[in-house]
């Protein structure tokens, strides 16, 4: 049976890194920024992922940014599902051990990039982390357009049944059908976390458990607040900040995620626009969309 986790519920923040100039981590920065999440109602906290650019940081820059959220988040009562997933099945059983010696509460692992693994090979890639960190929750994390593969259904089905730590998935392939097939037949506690802000209140109405945002690295108190009154079924009130917050989480994909980002919080005096090859800012074409954006959301 999957292990019950009744903290994993809400609006969870994927975590930007910001960067000096020179390329290294702003640990000040990335403290500041961890503590306005956690001041504005997030409680769900996600360092090196996606959108924390971690596929170009190195092991030891990716434990420091854990390790300084988890220090964070738990003397703010926060919790983190920390990024440790690659394409090598070894080196994330390895890498996903010494992130929970952390303290980290949860790992989100992605599906394999490049290598394009059959779903066997999916299935095999996460039993074997399941079972190499028996007891410590995995949250598997589903995004065709970055991986160019897709976890099935069946998939995730399959390894929500047979092991108890896999407890959530972070579903960011778009594809409602699929989504809707995991929600119908998950097994009671399995929840399942929009990977878009954009499909969190649809993926909620249908019985999601949450959101892993974007969007709330900007406005982190807007963001959480709709998905607390989704799941708490006040759509009304959800719906209304769900089309506020809509046209900043459109303009966050406008380029490659997270520079669109990076460049509004920039303009919010939040970090410097600094981000590593190959992402680069954004263009003077979308500095004008996004400050447009910017001015007509009330950022």
């Amino acid at each position: 049976m999957t292990t019950r986790i009744d903290w994993m519920r809400g609006c969870a923040t994927a975590l930007v890194t910001p960067f000096r100039k020179d390329g290294s981590i702003d640990d000040d920065c990335f403290r500041s920024l961890v503590e306005r999440q956690i001041k504005a109602g997030v409680r769900l906290l996600v360092p090196c992922g996606t959108t924390g650019e971690s596929v170009t940081m190195s092991e030891a820059e990716r434990l420091h940014v854990i390790k300084m959220t988890v220090e964070a988040a738990h003397r703010l009562q926060a919790k983190v599902i920390a990024g440790t997933g690659s394409n090598n099945t070894s080196a994330t059983i390895d890498f996903t051990r010494k992130v929970r010696e952390t303290g980290a509460d949860a790992a989100l692992i992605v599906a394999p990039y490049y290598n394009k693994p059959t779903q066997q090979g999916l299935f095999a890639h996460f039993s074997e982390i399941a079972k190499s960190v028996k007891g410590y929750p995995i949250m598997l994390y589903n995004v065709p357009s970055r991986t160019s593969s897709n976890i099935s259904a069946e998939t995730t089905l399959r390894l929500a049944e047979a092991y108890e730590n896999i407890v959530a998935t972070k579903e960011a392939s778009g594809n409602f059908s699929q989504v809707m097939k995991i929600l119908k037949n998950r097994p009671k506690n399995f929840k399942v976390f929009s990977g878009d802000d954009a499909t969190a209140l649809p993926f909620i109405a249908l019985d999601a458990d949450g959101l892993v945002s974007v969007c709330s690295n900007e406005m982190p108190k807007e963001t959480s607040r709709m998905v607390d009154k989704a799941l708490d079924g006040a759509w009304t009130a959800a719906r209304k900040l769900h089309y506020r917050l809509l046209p900043l989480m459109e303009a966050n994909f406008t380029e490659s995620s997270p520079a669109p980002c990076k460049f509004v919080m920039s303009e919010m005096s939040l970090l410097e626009e600094n981000l590593r090859l190959p992402l680069v800012p954004v263009t003077a074409e979308t500095r004008t969309k996004l400050r447009s954006v910017i001015k007509d959301v009330g950022v």
